[in-house]
């Protein structure tokens, strides 16, 4: 991260006490550090410390007069290239949320035209409660990244959802944040939360994700470029009202959210295995890039080439069409179905005839032609595709996606497919 500039605003908690870690990490990196020390902040750890460690100065008030009298604030929050909030308490989220700018710190970040990666920290109780739920979906509305929180053993002694990612995962979100790194892990902007209930309750959702791995010799396999990014975030989402989530993931890039039920596997056929046994199911998203052929007679032992010139003899079938047969009239068949379809041409009208071909209640169409940056990317442009129309999103993170498609499933599901949750 060699010239990268970071505005790291240090909230009021205990988590405080790792922030010094934090940036002696950003400054190996080559990152200069700014740090802004809320009052509360100044309870767990010092401004010199923060100045020693980040060798530049610790802002702490907003009215300083030497600063100000040069409009400093606006200053701050337009030289980063990131501004990060950690540890990124409730309070510090409510006011975020509500736009007040009260302190410098808030100040600085009504008045930055970057982009915003924040770190929670707080009891679990505080975490899920309620008004902090609606804090973070505006936030993340807003555009604002998270990251964590982790769950873990607490400082009061409970035990939840609500711990401070550790210094070296905000570090790797701060990378992905820059462009500089992919996530490795659930994207960033994907948060942990834990509604006892919700709209979704009592109901129950397959979703697949992922790529396949059809296997050409033991070393070998056929494959794309799907992350799992999409996918996962969706089954975070219906998590996140209330649905119980069979979770079927192929070799993905990103990890399973917490809470749901995590089943893996390598093929299409073991996917196909995999949702079947997961039903009957109220929905069923069906997210996964699967390959559309696999190899005949994969090769006991690596393939070798001889010299010769000659190519390999491989026969290639098709797989199964998971979309297709869970689509099918039956008892199994779920209340609705939802499919994707990755296009590079002609995307609404290949969409549209998949949307008859299979027989699925919906599909979300997207353009991934590499200049998108769609595939394996961080956002996401899709068009819901319907019997009766269309109807184009804006572009937007995968985080979004799912979480607009999740409400609009909640509304289907029951009884109100034609209005916008929004």
């Amino acid at each position: 991260m060699q010239g990268s500039r970071i505005l790291l605003i240090v909230g009021g908690g205990i988590a405080a006490i790792k922030i010094p870690e934090l940036i002696r990490l950003l400054r190996r990196e080559g990152a200069s550090v700014t740090p802004v020390l809320t009052p509360a902040g100044a309870q767990f750890v010092t401004p010199l410390s923060l100045s020693s460690l980040a060798e530049a100065p610790c802002h702490t008030e907003l009215f300083d007069l030497t600063r100000e009298s040069e409009m400093g604030h606006i200053q701050l929050s337009r030289a980063a290239d990131l501004v990060v909030v950690a540890p990124a308490t409730a309070n510090l989220l409510a006011r975020m949320a509500g736009g007040l700018a009260d302190d410098l710190a808030t100040t600085l970040l009504l008045a930055t035209d970057k982009p915003v990666l924040v770190a929670p920290a707080m009891n679990v109780r505080m975490w899920t409660h309620a008004a902090t739920q609606r804090n973070i979906a505006q936030l993340q509305k807003d555009g604002i990244r998270f990251v964590g929180p982790d769950e873990g053993e607490m400082a009061c002694g409970e035990f939840g959802a609500g711990r401070m990612s550790e210094p070296e995962g905000i570090l790797h979100a701060i990378r992905v944040a820059l462009g500089q790194s992919r996530p490795l892990r659930l994207p960033p902007e994907a948060v942990v939360s834990l509604p006892s209930r919700g709209v979704l309750s009592d109901r129950h959702v397959v979703v697949t994700s992922g790529p396949t791995h059809e296997p050409i010799d033991p070393v070998r396999y056929i494959a794309n470029r799907s992350s799992g990014a999409q996918g996962a975030a969706i089954a975070a989402a219906l998590r996140d009202l209330g649905a119980r989530v069979s979770f079927v993931t192929g070799p993905a890039e990103v990890a399973p959210p917490e809470g749901v039920e995590v089943i893996r596997v390598e093929t299409a056929q073991q996917m196909r295995e995999a949702v079947e046994a997961a039903l009957p199911a109220d929905a069923a998203v069906m997210a996964a890039a699967v390959a559309d052929w696999r190899v005949r007679d994969p090769q006991a032992s690596k393939m070798k080439k001889d010299g010769s010139g000659r190519q390999p003899d491989l026969q290639f079938v098709e797989n199964p069409d998971i979309l297709a047969w869970i689509s099918q009239p039956g008892p199994q068949r779920p209340g609705l179905v939802v499919g994707f379809a990755a296009e590079t041409d002609d995307v609404l009208a290949n969409a549209r005839a998949k949307l008859a071909r299979k027989g699925c209640d919906w599909i979300l169409a997207n353009d991934v032609r590499p200049a998108t940056g769609i595939m394996g990317g961080q956002e996401n442009a899709v068009t819901l595709v319907r019997a009766d129309g269309s109807e184009e999103w804006p572009r937007m993170s995968k985080r979004e996606v799912a979480r607009k498609l999740a409400e609009r499933i909640a509304a289907s599901l029951n009884g109100n497919a034609g209005k916008d949750s929004e």
